[in-house]
This record gives structure tokens, C-alpha cells and sequence, in this order.
């Protein structure tokens, strides 16, 4: 068999992601569909009709787009044949919609930390999966309780390659004057996020010295009542959304991840790749990837108290602050895109599907290390 009829025999490996709006699982897809797009990956991707990700994805070489709506599951034959990987909830339902009526195969990945329904439906959507990709630990040891000896490999997210502009950045450190500048980025959404809590802690360090500023960026349902607690507290500022995320972070001294619970935490990644020291809360995905004293602080989820006097710490301590920044600046590096297609490829080629493009298993391996995974 010719390499061009060999291609032509292999399944089409088509993307799926119904979510509304773009946050962290969207910015997750466009990074491997680009990266496979640029290993000469023919892909095509099933998306909502109108949503940010479809206009996102327009300059990819060799993607078909196919906007989609409601309902979904009248779709599915347009797949036909197709080997599926969905993104997101909405995706994964339609995935099994599209098994069940044409017999496509089908993985997905779990982003999220909740424990799936325990509806017939959800439970035959996971048992019919060829596989199942986990960000994290916690969500492995959910989906196990859940779903015992489920086929899951673990995945970790991957940092982005934010753009920066030097004028821009002097810019935003300039209007920061010497402040001691606290980051997050993220959707406003505090029931996840804990946005709250570092607002408290904002309120606990600047009534004893203004010499801090605290910047929220991202936009969200909790806007308005996040500004509400923030109150006229010159020292925090909300950005609202940003095409500039990469500036910003480039702009901060200090990153802080307050959550609740958090499937792993992909803006960590983004920090941790931008050189900044981090203060994150130690819950579910998180430690996975910053190890307390390491490459990052780690504080309980909901203590203002612990965030404030770990923010404190590493602006008093610049020799610590500088060494955690190197380490997670080093550890990025198994974290870029690249390293999470391999993954990916390696994945699909153990499922059956051979994209016909090589991945470098020394990225994976090293990648594993990092994370403490020895599963293939």
C-alpha cells in the first residue's frame, strides 16, 4: 500500500467541542489542533454554530470546520466513519449520539473535577469510549470511583505561546509604578476560581502597605460582585477580557491561583512558562503540577489568611521568590503544545488510529517524569 493510499485508508480524526464562550478547554483544543495541523494532521472539527472557537480556528491549514445546532444528535451522520475526540461535555454526549447511530469511535477528555452523572445515558457515554483522557489525578480518581477499571490516560494540559509586546509590557509597568504586582487570570467565577479570597487578601496586605497592586484578568458572571467586594480599593483593578494576556503576565511580579477546585489549572502553566513565582491553593489538579517549596507555594482553597501571608512571604523573600519562578520556568518546558500532541498521537496510535506522524517519546517521558506518571 502507497503512503497516499494508506492515508486515504485511515480514519478521519475529527474534533469535537460544543461549549459556549471560549475559556481554558477551548484554548486547549485550538493549541492541538494547531499542533497537529503543523505535522500535516488533515483534521476536522465539529463545533457550535456562532462560537468563538470557529472563527479562532479559520487559518488552520487542512481543517474542515462544520458549525453545528440544536439538536445536536440530528448531526451525527455527518461523521460517519470518522474517528471522534470530543472536548467537552456537550461533545462527548454527542460523540456517543454518533457511535450509537453510524458507529464512529470515540474518546474524550475530562477537564473538570465533578463527578459525572449517574445517569444511564452518562454511564453508557463512558463505558462505549474508546478511552478516556484525564488532566489530572483527582479527576482520574473520580472518574475510578465512578466508573471502576475505566480506560483513562492522563493528559496534562498545555502552556500557551503568548505574544508579547516590549512597549506594551513597559506600558503596564509604568501605570503599576513600583507596586508590588499580584496577577490571575482567569473567568471571574468564584465558586471555582476564589476570586473572593485574594480580594480579601488584597484588602489585608494594602490596608498595611500600598505598595501592592492586584490585577484580575478575565471577565465572568461574578464580575459584578467581585467588584463589589474590591469596593474603591485603589490597589485592585479588574481588566475585563484581554487579546494581551501575555503582556499582563509579563507585567507581574507575583501569580496567584486561589481555587476551589480546579481540574488541573492551565493558567498555572501559562505563569509558570511566563518565568512568574506562584501562590496556588493545594486542591485536586493543582498539586500535579506545582509542588509546595518547589516550583510554587501552596495554600488551603478558602483562607485569605494563608494566600496573604504567602503572597507577604515572597516579597519579602526575593532570593525564594527568584528560585520557585526558575524552577516552574524550567518545568514549563514538558508542558508546551508540542509535548501534549505527543501524547495525544502516542494515544491515538495505541486506540488504533496511526495519524502518520511521529512523536518524540523523550518529550513524553520527560513530561511523565515531571508529573509522576508511569502510565503509557
Amino acid at each position: 500500500m502507497t503512503q497516499s493510499s494508506a492515508a486515504a485508508a485511515r480514519p478521519q480524526l475529527t474534533h469535537i467541542n460544543l461549549a459556549r464562550g471560549f475559556r481554558g478547554g477551548e484554548r486547549q483544543t485550538e493549541l492541538l489542533i494547531r499542533e497537529l495541523a503543523a505535522r500535516g494532521v488533515a483534521q476536522r472539527v465539529v463545533l457550535r454554530r456562532g462560537e468563538v472557537l470557529f472563527d479562532r480556528l479559520a487559518d488552520v491549514a487542512n481543517l474542515e470546520r462544520m458549525p453545528i445546532g440544536k439538536p445536536f444528535a440530528l448531526n451525527a451522520r455527518m461523521v460517519r466513519g470518522d474517528f471522534l475526540h470530543a472536548h467537552d461535555g456537550r461533545g462527548a454526549h454527542f460523540a456517543h449520539a454518533a457511535h450509537t447511530l453510524v458507529g464512529c469511535d470515540y474518546v474524550f477528555t475530562r477537564r473538570v473535577d465533578n463527578a459525572p452523572s449517574k445517569s444511564w445515558a452518562t454511564q453508557r457515554m463512558y463505558r462505549q469510549a474508546r478511552g478516556v483522557a484525564v488532566l489530572s489525578r483527582a479527576i482520574d480518581r473520580i472518574l475510578q470511583a465512578r466508573f471502576s477499571g475505566l480506560a483513562t490516560v492522563r493528559i496534562p494540559s498545555a502552556c500557551g505561546e503568548f505574544h508579547t509586546s516590549h512597549p506594551n509590557v513597559a506600558a503596564l509597568r509604568a501605570e503599576f509604578g513600583g507596586d508590588c504586582v499580584v496577577g490571575h487570570v482567569g473567568a471571574l467565577d468564584d465558586s471555582q476560581k476564589g476570586q473572593r479570597d485574594l480580594i480579601a487578601a488584597a484588602h489585608e496586605l494594602s490596608a498595611v502597605d500600598a505598595g501592592w497592586r492586584f490585577v484580575f484578568v478575565g471577565g465572568g458572571r461574578d464580575e459584578a460582585m467581585l467588584r463589589e467586594l474590591a469596593g474603591d480599593n485603589p490597589a485592585i483593578r479588574f481588566t475585563g477580557h484581554v487579546d494581551n494576556v501575555g503582556d499582563h503576565l509579563a507585567a507581574f511580579d507575583i501569580f496567584a491561583f486561589p481555587s476551589v477546585h480546579e481540574g488541573l489549572g492551565s493558567a498555572l502553566l501559562d505563569a509558570m512558562h511566563a518565568g512568574l513565582p506562584i501562590v496556588a491553593s493545594d486542591v485536586d489538579g493543582i498539586p500535579d503540577i506545582v509542588v509546595d517549596g518547589v516550583d510554587g507555594l501552596l495554600v488551603p482553597p478558602r483562607d485569605a489568611v494563608a494566600l496573604a501571608d504567602a503572597l507577604q512571604r515572597l516579597r519579602d523573600d526575593a532570593a525564594l521568590a527568584r528560585r520557585l519562578a526558575n524552577a516552574a520556568g524550567e518545568k514549563s518546558l514538558a508542558y508546551t503544545a508540542a509535548a501534549m500532541a505527543d501524547r495525544y498521537v502516542r494515544w491515538y496510535r495505541t486506540l488504533g488510529l496511526d495519524l502518520g506522524v511521529a512523536d518524540d517519546i523523550a518529550a513524553v517521558d520527560r513530561s511523565n517524569e515531571h508529573n509522576g506518571d508511569t502510565r503509557q
